[in-house]
């Protein structure tokens, strides 16, 4: 009697949350839009061909040409397009259900992208004539606009010429980025994290070139073919290359300087990232011979450490570098 197949791991998953603060310097044409924008004023561009870019850019789409001449261009605007988002999420710009819109702003010829605050989507129109509602506070942001809304008027095509002084101008801004997912490492990852919390390192072995991934991928990137036999490598390994880190992370209490290396694990196909210590930076060196010491919890190893072997010849890893 056949023995029964083992079933699949439970796939892990798990929320994870990238967050950044992107930090920028303005130019001048930034630099007037923003600061312009404090001052309730919204600033445009013009192009080689006359066209008038709102929010403005620094050089021609057409023509790649240093654009320079900035333009006035009205408050109020014509809807182009919109879509309703009946349910706003965190940091957007309305907490009630409310319009993206394009506008293209009277003495503008392109569109700006904001929200429109409207009692719900019935209300909303490609056509619709709209006014920009100013933030309260503005301090040289998008988010000075606080959104559009309805506002009945004559479209006007007047804009007059701006110089683009203002004081204490608007020179860097840092614009917070940040996305919240759920993430699932799949079958063959969830086998080897399970792996790590028995303190064992598993690959997946390639049926066609037989080289063992670490981490496993569930299929050879070189081959095109699944890999589902399991192998498990190491636990030592060789140094095949580092870099030696002196700039020191945020949150991370790990004094500088430290070595952060690839190394290829005895028996995988490739090499891995892993923290090196146990030993003075300056003598980390290629084919140092390492074993991983694990994390208080033994869910993956903390770093690694000199075994006190032989350097590892390079001919038995230089094809891993």
């Amino acid at each position: 009697m056949a023995p029964t197949p083992a079933s699949p791991p439970e796939v892990l998953h798990a929320p994870l949350v990238v967050e950044f603060p992107f930090t920028r310097s303005l130019g001048p044409v930034q630099s007037a839009f923003l600061t312009g924008l404090r001052e309730r004023t919204v600033i445009g561009v013009r192009t080689e061909a006359g066209d008038v870019l709102v929010p403005p850019v620094e050089y021609d789409p057409a023509t790649a040409a240093e654009l320079r001449e900035l333009v006035e261009v009205g408050a109020t605007g014509t809807v182009t397009t919109w879509a309703w988002n009946p349910e706003p999420r965190a940091g957007q710009p309305l907490t009630t259900p409310f319009a993206w819109v394009l506008v293209r702003l009277d003495g503008a010829d392109t569109a700006l992208l904001h929200a429109l605050d409207a009692p719900g989507p019935e209300a909303v129109r490609t056509g619709l004539r709209v006014r920009i509602r100013w933030a309260a506070e503005r301090s040289g942001a998008i988010t000075d606009i606080a959104c559009f809304e309805p506002y009945e008027s004559d479209p006007a095509t007047e804009h007059r010429p701006h110089d683009g002084r203002f004081d204490e101008p608007v020179t860097g801004i840092v614009a917070p980025a940040r996305l919240d997912y759920t993430y699932s490492p799949g079958r063959a990852q969830t086998r080897y994290l399970q792996g790590l919390s028995e303190r064992r390192t598993v690959g997946e072995r390639c049926p066609s070139c037989t080289k063992v991934y670490v981490p496993p991928r569930g299929a050879c990137p070189t081959c095109g073919v699944a890999t589902t036999d399991q192998v498990e490598v190491g636990p030592r390994g060789t140094v095949t290359t580092y870099c030696i880190v002196n700039i020191k992370a945020k949150g991370l209490a790990i004094e500088v300087p430290y070595v952060y290396a690839h190394i290829a694990l005895d028996g995988a196909g490739l090499a891995l990232h892993g923290r090196i210590a146990g030993i003075p930076y300056d003598e980390v060196r290629m084919g140092l011979r390492v074993e991983p010491v694990w994390s208080e919890d033994g869910r993956y190893p903390d770093h690694y450490r000199p075994t006190g072997e032989p350097d590892a010849d390079y001919d038995t890893y230089k094809e891993l570098l």
